[in-house]
């Protein structure tokens, strides 16, 4: 298609094969002087070994080629922060995108295409822009849905020596590790290395206080960023009156 060749951003989705956690990466594309544009770009990722992992590409171009360096710059910056923002997705990209320099007219203009985007992204089954929760911890304390289910850790750490403490929603999506939480600061040897990437890049304070919520696929992945190692989270995590998850889902599929 003659839009392909044209200057954009694009989205590479994948799932890591460590940590079955989604993944994005967000990029950009301007027309080179052979007339390749989006799709050359698409093309170069797909041989390049260290970008294997996408199996989706969704691109946001416009009808006319509008899009100059300038523009399309400022889109890579917004959209990589509002997912870094939103923690549903590992954003892979190494660098901080730069925003450009643009008028408040332009600016204006592309939030509008920025708004446009987010709908067509929801519509596509990508939650990359929405975030995890609106509500701070305490409020999700007292308000839990009943398709969600809060749970509960708390052990004594023989490696920091110190009480472990956290909480986990589980959603629809998965298991949702949330803000001040209690983080396990010392990785076990055998701590999965995608879970040790992870915990690398969570914000975790010196007191080892998650500052954050994050999405997990399995309960055991979000009990093992919280431990630091291999752990099973279906006997872990528990309700605030004991119950193990385990005995929840089995008593849930009886």
């Amino acid at each position: 298609r003659e839009d392909l060749s044209q200057s954009g951003v694009y989205f590479l989705f994948g799932t890591s094969d460590q940590t079955d956690d989604n993944i994005v990466y967000i990029g950009q594309a301007g027309v080179r002087k052979n007339g390749e544009g989006l799709l050359y770009r698409l093309i170069e990722h797909k041989r390049n070994p260290d970008k294997d992992y996408w199996t989706e590409a969704v691109v946001f171009t416009t009808t006319n080629n509008s899009f100059g360096p300038t523009e399309i710059s400022y889109l890579e910056n917004r959209f990589c922060r509002l997912a870094i923002e939103a923690n549903r997705y590992v954003v892979k990209n190494g660098n901080d995108p730069s925003p450009g320099n643009i008028t408040e007219e332009k600016e204006s203009e592309l939030e509008e295409f920025i708004d446009y985007a987010k709908i067509v992204m929801g519509a596509l089954g990508h939650k990359l822009f929405e975030p995890l929760t609106d509500k701070p911890q305490a409020a999700i304390t007292e308000e839990v849905s009943e398709e969600e289910l809060l749970l509960f850790m708390k052990r004594k750490s023989r490696k920091s020596g110190q009480v472990i403490e956290a909480s986990c929603k589980r959603t629809n999506e998965g298991f949702v590790v949330l803000q001040g939480s209690h983080i396990e600061t010392i990785d076990s040897e055998s701590i999965p290395p995608g879970i040790k990437g992870r915990r690398q890049r969570a914000k975790i304070d010196e007191n080892g206080i998650l500052q954050e919520n994050i999405l997990f696929r399995s309960p055991s992945y979000a009990a093992a960023f919280v431990i630091g190692g291999h752990v099973n989270g279906l006997v872990e995590w528990k309700t605030k009156d004991g119950v193990s998850l385990k005995e929840i889902e089995n008593s849930e599929e009886n």
